[in-house]
Formats: structure tokens, sequence, C-alpha cells
């Protein structure tokens, strides 16, 4: 027997029943990287290796951040199918080879900028610098693995000052193939089983998510993944995009580090 809501006019989120009980948090996080994990091979012009965390209220994400990406794709494309990707944006290739226009994609950029500016989320990141891992592939950690579980402890010394921060929250990553998604799994449930650095289990929950989802999340994280990337190996290099992101960091829960939401390792 399928379930029987009201149907009152209440918005969603204000009428009783069932959902309003969900052991869920009020938060979401969506995870992306840049760079490529491997050590043998290291690419001179960027050889860093980004996981990056975008933590969002649900409310500012259903309210604020879809409506606003989707606005801008309808205006842009005609319709939302279209997935934002960083390499292609700044290739100007596919669906965005409009923006070969030179016009066209100040005006994109500065639109993405503003979206970023003035939607609440914030931000956490793990960077390897791969240069100072040369030659040192025997025994080194999976690189996406390390970085999961340095996100997952700053994620949870964040939440942990968040009313209700034992619910459930879930931690969306992209798909990346049947043995990378297995691998991640198994890390995940490693790191949330209590092998961290609190060494205690973490209330999360892993969703992988394919790309033709069109998670306007895991875009985001896409999007904001290099331009940390790019701070961290030229930081006293122009980098508009940083600009945005700098606000948006996880503070230090002492008040002394600015950038405590980038974690450089090794």
């Amino acid at each position: 027997m399928p379930l029987s809501l009201p149907v009152s006019g209440l918005h969603p989120s204000t009428r009783p029943g069932l959902l309003a009980y969900a052991p869920f948090s009020d938060w979401v996080i969506y995870v992306d990287e840049s760079g490529d994990h491997g050590v043998t091979s290291i690419d001179p012009t960027y050889p860093v290796f980004v996981v990056l965390f975008a933590l969002f209220r649900k409310n500012a994400y259903i309210n604020r951040f879809v409506p606003a990406i989707g606005s801008l794709k309808f205006r842009l494309f005609g319709h939302d199918g279209v997935i934002l990707h960083e390499r292609e944006i700044r290739k100007d290739l596919g669906a965005f080879a409009l923006l070969r226009d030179p016009e066209k994609k100040e005006q994109f950029l500065e639109e993405i900028s503003f979206i970023v500016e003035r939607t609440p989320f914030e931000v956490l990141a793990t960077v390897h610098d791969k240069r100072q891992m040369r030659g040192a592939n025997d025994g080194v950690e999976h690189l996406y693995h390390q970085a999961l579980r340095c996100g997952l402890e700053r994620l949870r010394a964040r939440l942990q000052q968040e009313p209700n921060h034992e619910r459930r929250t879930h931690v969306v990553c992209e798909a990346r193939g049947a043995k990378e998604d297995q691998g991640l799994a198994n890390a995940f449930q490693r790191v949330c089983g209590g092998d961290n650095a609190l060494g205690t289990s973490l209330p999360f929950e892993l969703v992988v998510t394919d790309k033709r989802a069109n998670s306007a999340g895991l875009q985001l994280a896409d999007l904001l993944a290099r331009p940390v990337g790019l701070h961290v190996l030229r930081p006293e290099q122009p980098n508009r995009a940083f600009e945005f992101i700098r606000s948006k960091l996880v503070a230090d829960p002492n008040g002394q580090d600015p950038e405590w939401g980038i974690q450089c390792l090794p």
C-alpha cells in the first residue's frame, strides 16, 4: 500500500509525518578530486592531487544553490541537462564550445563566481604535493583513500559543533569505475569504523553517484578542486576563483590558521 502523506498547502519540510523523523543530519557533503592520484608519473604543470569536500546545509542546497545552478543552465543552454565540468569549461569543450567567445565566457565565470559567493556552504580540502613523494611508490597509501580519511576526520570535527551531529550524514562521491568504487567503499568503511585519528566510529554514510545523475553538489566540488590545487602550488599567482573559495574554508577550531580548511600532505 503506498504511503499517504498530507496534501495541505504546507511546504513539504513543514508537513508532519514520517519525513519529520528521518534520522539524518541537516548536512550533505559532496566530494570530488583534481589531478591524478598516482605517484610514479607526475605532471610537472600540475604535480598535486586534491580531494575537496563541499559541505552544505540541506536547506541552503535545496532552496538556493540548486535553483541558481538550474537557472544558469537554462539561460546558457536552454535546458539543464549539461553537466558543469571544470576541464571542459576551462578548455571550451563540448557544450562549452560557446564559451570561446571571450565576452560570453567572462560573463559565465562571473555568474558562477556570484553563485559561489552568495551560496552558504563550506569547504574542506586535502592537497598532496606529489613532488615530495617522487620515487616513494612502495608502501605509500592510496592518495585518494588517505585524503578521504583526512577529510572525514576534519568533517567530524566541524560537524561536532552542530546540534544533532550524531545523526547520519551522507557523503556523496562520484563513481569512477567498479574497482575504484569498491576500493573507495572499503576505505570509507574502515575510516568510519574507527581507523582514524580520533579512534572512534564516524556517523557518515557513503553514496557513490554516477556523473550522469547531474548532481549540482558534485559539479560544484569539481569546479572548486583545481583552483584550490593551484593556490597551494602557486600561492602568489592571481587566482580569482580561489578568492571566492577562501571565505568558504572551514574555520580553525582554535582560530589561529586562516586556511585550516586546506590540509597539505605530506
